[in-house]
């Protein structure tokens, strides 16, 4: 009978031991403190439940329709300067990249030679002209003694016909001068074209020869210029009914696809389609005040072809796609969303033109899919409020929402919150909430909430009595 009172007493010292332990730790501070808060707890969620989500109204507006194709940009004009005579540069007339109009000095040859083919061209024509003034008075003598037996008309033909071959003489005299002046001029390189100068190929002391096919410099016109871009042939018929309508304006964009660096006209649609791509081939011109376009960089250009008057748009991020087709999320009057099939009848990166399935001012949901459904409660807020990244989610019934330790972005106040469990009986509840009597003091030990002196620090060795 001892033994067995004696039993029963150890038993129980070690039950009531094992209680006090248990009351220390802090998984048994956080189920009596959601025993306490669970009220409380359970109004939180029901608020929590609703689906932070970001909305726009449809709206009618008037949107451009426009047909993209991939190009480069050209200059109007290009010209590769190069020598008509052969000879040694002594001169270059201007600096590289520099602009030049028409006429400007480009480089000066040597013209000794040329100058000496002018003036033996010059004297060979003097000559023929004294054979010439000298025949013309021998037959005009001829002629006066043409009635007398001192001369014969065979002598006067004949000297009829030296007159015409010394009148020819001279012409082939003169016509050789102008080509030793056209010569001696070409040693003097002038601008063709308004243009641009690159990068020289020749320096000062050079020969250079017509046969040369790298030019002295290379000149190019980039005010205005042009952009060559190609389209599908599909869009030909488009382009061309909206071409005869009037000039359609073209822009070319920048590396973003979406900033606008320059803004022209279309001039030319080829007059075939190529048969390997598929594609036709636009050209576009732009003044190019701002020099934006540069010769040579490839550039996506953008043709107005129509613009649709008032029609029913919706911001691109709301259509979503299914199964079943195009929807979108309508936000109902209760708060809760609706899937709705929509009819898009085109589409950009940041408009949607809605022929079919919402009217004018239905408010539409942009942002915050992640967790919608057909009917589910939604609070229209803030995109920073909707990104998922941002809302925490419970990991069991127990804990509170916004303590989700693993994918809260505040895991350094999440670990404060967890130490504050072992605080005595007013522990922190949850990371979202002020603690229950841990921060206030209403409902925690007679220190509101500040960590007991008695209470063992986590991870510490139990009390001497409950190691019995």
């Amino acid at each position: 009978m001892k033994t067995m009172t004696k039993i029963a007493l150890v038993g129980l010292v070690v039950i009531g031991a094992g209680l006090v332990y248990a009351s220390r730790q802090p998984q048994f501070a956080a189920m009596t403190a959601s025993w306490k808060g669970k009220g409380q707890n359970d109004r939180q969620r029901g608020r929590d439940l609703a689906i932070p989500v970001v909305a726009a109204p449809a709206t009618r507006a008037d949107v451009p329709v426009y047909v993209i194709g991939v190009g480069s940009v050209k200059p109007m004009n290009t010209v590769t300067i190069q020598p008509q005579v052969s000879g040694r540069i002594t001169k270059i007339g201007f600096q590289e990249g520099q602009d030049l109009k028409k006429g400007d000095l480009i480089a000066t040859l040597d013209d000794a030679l040329y100058k000496a083919q002018l003036d033996q061209a010059i004297g060979k024509k003097a000559q023929d002209d004294a054979q010439l003034t000298y025949a013309i008075l021998e037959m005009e003598r001829l002629q006066r003694l043409i009635g007398s037996s001192a001369t014969t008309q065979q002598q006067l033909d004949n000297q009829v016909a030296l007159v015409a071959q010394y009148k020819a003489q001279v012409q082939s005299d003169q016509a050789a001068i102008e080509a030793a002046q056209a010569q001696l001029d070409y040693t003097v390189i002038k601008a063709p074209i308004d243009g641009r100068t690159g990068i020289r190929n020749v320096d000062i002391g050079n020969i250079v020869s017509t046969g040369d096919t790298t030019g002295i410099v290379t000149l190019s016109q980039i005010r205005p210029i042009t952009v060559l871009f190609s389209v599908p042939q599909q869009e030909l018929a488009e382009v061309n009914a909206a071409n005869a309508k009037q000039a359609l304006a073209v822009d070319a964009l920048g590396g973003d696809g979406k900033t606008v660096v320059a803004s022209g006209k279309l001039t030319v649609v080829d007059n075939q389609v190529d048969a390997t791509t598929g594609t036709v081939r636009l050209r576009a011109e732009f003044a190019n005040d701002d020099l934006h376009l540069w010769p040579g960089a490839f550039v996506n250009a953008r043709l107005l072809v129509d613009t649709k008057r008032g029609v029913l748009t919706v911001p691109s991020a709301a259509v979503q796609r299914g199964p079943a087709g195009t929807y979108v999320y309508i936000v109902q009057p209760d708060k809760t969303v609706k899937i709705q099939a929509v009819d898009v009848g085109m589409q950009d990166d940041q408009i949607a033109v809605i022929d079919k399935g919402v009217a004018e001012g239905d408010p539409v949901v942009t942002t915050g899919f992640a967790r919608l459904q057909d009917g589910s409660q939604v609070r229209v807020s803030t995109p920073q409020e909707a990104d998922p990244a941002n809302i925490a989610l419970p990991l069991n019934d127990n804990e509170p929402r916004g303590q989700r330790h693993g994918g809260n972005r505040n895991n350094g106040q999440n670990r404060q919150s967890q130490h504050g469990k072992s605080n005595g009986n007013g522990a922190g509840n949850g990371g979202g909430q002020p603690p229950a009597g841990g921060e206030t003091g209403q409902q925690g030990g007679p220190q509101g909430g500040k960590p007991d002196a008695n209470a063992p620090a986590p991870g510490a060795a139990p009390p001497a009595d409950a190691a019995k």
